[in-house]
Formats: structure tokens, sequence, C-alpha cells
């Protein structure tokens, strides 16, 4: 019997409540006839503006779920922007995973999907699925459209700070500082760099739990709603397939992501969250091993701040699946991920359509550019 059952499968008082309660909004008595309830998890706020869209990505996920036979209902959850957010949404991270936690154990739900886009957001809906350990798929909001302006592409964030320290500089004005910010941030998603949101994106990708191509499709490409109504339909075989976040979240499935980090020049603060997440589904993960896995490995992606282009670029020359692909020799090849393939299958044929902004294995971007665990009187170990 599936989980949600046990509220909307009683013959007594209290299954009288739970499904005449959601039948006010004209659901029909079948849908509470033991198909998959799936929770649609959604950071929606327009105080977050890299996950404004939202509320149409969450509905062409229930589109993907109404078609594969499954009961979609979307639930809020605390939204983490750390563009308005203060002092920081670091502060919050743990707060919403216990809000994601809370929500999705105390409802009727078999199945969950994570819409997660501002830097903060995606670790803290993964630790909080992951605590529950039911079938779980993540959709990212994706990244913006490069910024554009006066014949020059702008990096979100990145930019900034050299046009503020310009204007102190008397090298550029206020009125061009002023228009700058419409042609930065230009479209819905978050930034288009390989800040926090960009890297927990293709990290939630390089872990398996969402469908190949998720990191790095722009927010407003019709392809982003295309790969969240694929998702819809994906998580309600999961819930078929007991196919819950411990079978994908594995060592193999850290380390592989750790490798992966190193490529593309992810932030550092994927190193905070991929241990709260591992922490939370009960991965053995230490700060040791982003030394032992990732240090020496070669940054293969040039995409700013630590090269010239941006996430757009990155999709159009064929996205993760291309960087995991050039990842063959040091890779943990049989890593499971949510559509029931291995990491490897679902990369061994990627394409890679513009070596300018993916390198190969052989030939990168930087050599030796993963993360460094530095140790001394400068950074002591924490007790």
């Amino acid at each position: 019997m599936r989980r949600s059952q046990a509220w909307f499968g009683r013959r007594d008082r209290d299954g009288f409540i739970y499904r005449s309660w959601l039948k006010n909004r004209g659901i029909p008595h079948d849908q509470f006839d033991g198909r998959p309830v799936i929770g649609i998890c959604n950071t929606y706020s327009e105080l977050t503006p890299c996950n404004s869209h939202f509320r149409t990505l969450a509905e062409q996920v229930k589109i993907g779920v109404w078609e594969a036979g499954g009961f979609p209902l979307e639930f809020p959850v605390m939204s983490l922007g750390e563009s308005m957010l203060r002092p920081t949404a670091m502060l919050f991270r743990n707060l919403a995973s216990m809000d994601v936690e809370e929500s999705i154990r105390g409802n009727p739900i078999d199945g969950v999907v994570l819409l997660m886009g501002c830097d903060k957001t995606t670790p803290a809906l993964m630790m909080g699925a992951a605590s529950c350990d039911l079938p779980t798929i993540g959709v990212s909001g994706g990244p913006m459209l490069s910024g554009k302006f006066r014949g020059a592409e702008l990096g979100s964030g990145t930019d900034v700070w050299k046009m503020s320290e310009e204007v102190r500089a008397g090298q550029m004005s206020q009125e061009d500082f002023f228009e700058a910010e419409s042609c930065m941030h230009r479209s819905h998603g978050h930034c288009m760099t390989m800040g926090t949101a960009s890297t927990m994106a293709s990290m939630v990708e390089a872990l398996g739990m969402s469908l190949p191509g998720n990191a790095a499709i722009p927010a407003v490409d019709g392809r982003r709603n295309v790969l969240a109504r694929a998702s819809g339909r994906r998580i309600v075989e999961m819930v078929k397939d007991n196919l819950v976040m411990s079978k994908i979240l594995t060592r193999d499935a850290f380390e592989n992501a750790i490798r992966v980090n190193a490529a593309i020049g992810g932030s550092t603060n994927a190193v905070i969250h991929l241990l709260a997440i591992a922490g939370r589904i009960g991965v053995k993960l230490k700060l040791e091993d982003w030394d032992a896995l990732g240090h020496e490995l070669p940054c293969l992606l040039d995409l700013q701040p630590s090269g010239r282009h941006l996430m757009e670029d990155f999709y159009y020359a064929g996205g993760l699946p291309a960087v995991i692909r050039e990842l063959e020799p040091v890779l943990a090849r049989d890593a499971l991920t949510v559509n029931g393939k291995t990491l490897w299958d679902n990369c061994k044929d990627a394409p890679n359509w513009n070596r300018e902004v993916i390198h190969a294995f052989g030939a990168p971007f930087k050599a030796n550019a993963g993360i460094a665990v530095l140790r001394g009187n400068l950074c002591p170990t924490a007790r």
C-alpha cells in the first residue's frame, strides 16, 4: 500500500475528512484510488527573483504527473533569495530544510518534485527531502539569459563589482551604471555565471538527482518546460519502482559530484552543501575528500567568474553531460540516476559543440584547478 493511502484509502471518519477537504476544489473521487500522489515542493517567491517563474514551471510538472497517471499536489516552502535576504540566505538554509522535511513527512505524499533555483534553495530542498527518503527528483529553474551591455556581455554579479569600482574612479557615469542594471538581469532565472546557483544545479545533476540537462538549460528556453514536464512523468514511475533517494545518493554519487565541481570551476559553497546533504542521507563524506578526490583535477569549463563565457554558452556547447563525458577516466560510471540509468549511460554519447567553452580532459582550460582544503594557523581545523 502506498504511503498516501494511509490518508486517502481509509473507509472511516478520518478518510472521509481527508478526501472531503480536497474535494472542495473539484477533485473527483477516482483520484483517491491509490495512484501515486506527487508533492511539488515549490520555492516560488517574488522576493526570490531567481525563482519568480516557478508558477509556470510547477504547472508543467503537474501536466507531466497527470499524463503519467499520478495525482499532483503543490505546496510552498520557505524561499531563500540571496539577492534580497539579509544578512545572508545561508543563515536560514537549515530552517528551510526543516520546512521541507516536515512538509513532506506530515502530508500524504508518495513522491516529490523539488523546484529549486537560488543558491540556498537547492541544498535546503535536497537536505529536507533526503531526511524523508522518498522517491524524489530535482528540477532547477535554470540560468537567466546572458547579460548584454553596449556590445559586451555582462555576467550576473561578476561585472557589478568591476563597474561599481569604475563609478568610484570616475571612469563610468552614474547614468550608465543605472542603465547596466537592466542589461545584466534581463530574464527570469538565476545567475548565469558559475556562482552557487549554477554550481548546485550542476551538483544535483552530477549526483543523479535530476534528468540529464537540468543544470544549464536557460530559464526562458522552452526546453526548460519540457524538462519539468518530463520530470513530472518520471517521478510517477519512480514511485512505482520505489526508487528512493538513498538508492541514488551513494558514496559514488558524491565522489562524482566532487569531481564534476572541479571540472566546472564550481563554487566553494558546494563543499558545505554537499557535506550537509551527505549527512542527511547517511553517507560518510569528509572535508578531506575534497582534497583527495578533486584537488588535482583540471577545470574544463571556460565560464565566468574563472573564465569568459556564461551559462547560456555552456548549454549550447553541450551542458553538463558533455563535461561528464570528458571525466570518464575518473568517474564512478555505475552510479544510478533518477531516470533508472547510470550516470555514464546518460552521458557517454553527449556531444561537445564548442571546445572553446568545454575543453577536453587532456587539454583543459586550467590544470589542477580543484578545491584545495587549507590547513594551518590561518585555517584552524574545526573541533
